[in-house]
């Protein structure tokens, strides 16, 4: 219904003023229907997709607690008392500040509006979001680099029961990200959502067409089209792999895009910030996302002393292999949405059917930020920049904490998602597989591993010494 109308509004003169206009969000009964996907955002219509009923991937039962609202105290201004018989200069309570909050749709020029903080340098401001696509599966691509430089990383499920990064990078760079791996449907959708680049290392006949034919084409970075050292080397490795090797350099990225006359910065729509969290929130420090036992679950656990959330990958701490420092981020956002089964593309690596995910029309949000939980909504329109998070009426933004967000990408209906007001004992569980060589150890850890207790509250994250 709404795409009908929207094609009968774009008509004629109504074109140009589409697009001088701010989009909104759909009303929330539109979004409530099942949106399915249509054309991509390219030149060359993608087959149509039929919905499937893929069972979902564990027999993990699926979450039921909802987040009830809790009534939350306000701060009530202590009574002060003036002196007898002196009327005049009685002191008043001062209101609590407003908070200031930037976005979803204007953004001051000093300010990133991947990150909601300052551009940490005019370059940072003048060059293009980057999009950097990163393996994770085999364990033997672990730990990986640069993934704690990304203002923004989305973790979703591709082919083979594994998950995949697309990592979004502006405000800093890497000289070693990766290992790099190929491109996905979703990817085309991100490329859109961010007006970015696109570093991957290939991609199959099917995908790789859509790219050729999308009008972006000249911001895809890859070697299967040209762009090789300095923006793309390999390290080999013994054990590792020849496909693990390919690591990037986001730097000599951003040069390949401007000799490509492509590296001009773009514009972000979506994200609200604010230093303090939104009233109504529910205590939540502990969040597990099993998408696929026992190939890959996640694990994120808020820690109070510097109010972060620290990554657990498949039961292990996820180091970055450069710093040897969990990886962390200050805020989580998961989002459902539907997986369809694409017959009509083969996935070369697997040999099997691609999965695409609709990440366009609307679904459900959760945010967490500061130790807290939210529910809403986000909105996506299909092939136009910005991504939008509000409350489930769709009236308010959701607002972010200043800083770096991890995505998580899950089936309906949150499927796999559990939450917990406590921690729980995630170190346990990783010196266990250690203990075991369930996993492979030498591939996934450094010697020294910082685990993040957040029970323990430290003042300093202490680094805990494994086998």
């Amino acid at each position: 219904m709404r795409r009908t109308a929207l094609v009968v509004f774009l008509s004629g003169a109504c074109i140009a003023l589409l697009a001088a206009s701010v989009w909104a969000p759909p009303s929330l009964s539109e979004a409530r229907q099942d949106v399915p996907p249509t054309s991509p955002p390219t030149n060359t219509p993608r087959p149509s997709a039929t919905f499937t009923n893929t069972p979902p991937p564990t027999n993990t039962p699926r979450p039921s607690a909802t987040p009830t609202a809790t009534t939350t105290p306000s701060a009530t201004p202590s009574p002060t008392s003036s002196p007898t018989n002196t009327p005049t200069n009685t002191p008043t309570a001062t209101p609590s500040p407003t908070p200031t909050i930037v976005g979803p749709n204007e953004f001051p020029d000093d300010i990133n509006p991947l990150t909601g903080l300052p551009w940490p340098s005019d370059e940072a401001r003048d060059r293009r979001t980057l999009i950097v696509k990163v393996s994770n599966f085999p364990e033997i691509v672990r730990p990986q680099s640069g993934l704690d430089k990304a203002d923004i990383v989305f973790e979703y499920e591709v082919e083979g029961a594994v998950t995949r990064f697309a990592a979004i990078y502006r405000s800093q760079g890497a000289e070693k990200v990766g290992s790099i791996r190929s491109a996905r449907l979703l990817d085309l959708e991100l490329v859109d959502m961010f007006q970015a680049l696109l570093a991957y290392s290939g991609a199959n006949a099917w995908i790789d067409d859509y790219i050729l034919n999308a009008d972006w084409k000249w911001r895809a970075l890859s070697p299967q089209h040209g762009v090789n050292e300095p923006a793309f080397d390999r390290y080999p490795e013994e054990g590792r792999a020849y496909e693990h090797t390919m690591f990037g350099n986001t730097y000599e990225m951003w040069n390949a895009a401007t000799a490509r006359l492509v590296n001009d910065p773009a514009g972000m729509r979506g994200f609200a910030f604010t230093d303090e969290p939104d009233p109504g929130g529910v205590p939540a420090r502990d969040i597990f996302i099993n998408y696929w036992s026992p190939r890959q679950d996640t694990r994120w656990q808020y820690n109070p002393a510097d109010g972060r959330y620290y990554r657990w990958n498949t039961g292990l701490p996820h180091v970055d292999a450069i710093t040897g420092e969990q990886l962390a981020a200050d805020n989580i956002v998961i989002l459902e949405a539907q997986h369809v089964d694409r017959p009509d593309i083969l996935d070369s690596e697997v040999s099997g059917v691609v999965i695409e995910t609709i990440l366009w029309g609307s679904g459900t949000a959760w945010l967490f930020r500061d130790g807290l939980w939210y529910e809403g909504v986000w909105w996506h329109s299909q092939g136009r920049p910005g991504l939008w998070l509000t409350t489930e009426d769709g009236e308010k933004s959701l607002h972010l904490k200043p800083g770096q967000t991890w995505f998580n990408v899950v089936r309906p209906v949150m499927y796999g998602v559990e939450i917990a007001e406590q921690p729980v004992d995630a170190q346990a569980t990783a010196e266990a597989i250690y203990a075991t060589q369930t996993q492979s150890v030498a591939q996934t850890a450094t010697a020294i591993a910082p685990f993040i207790t957040p029970s323990a509250v430290p003042a300093t994250p202490t680094p805990v010494a494994l086998p």
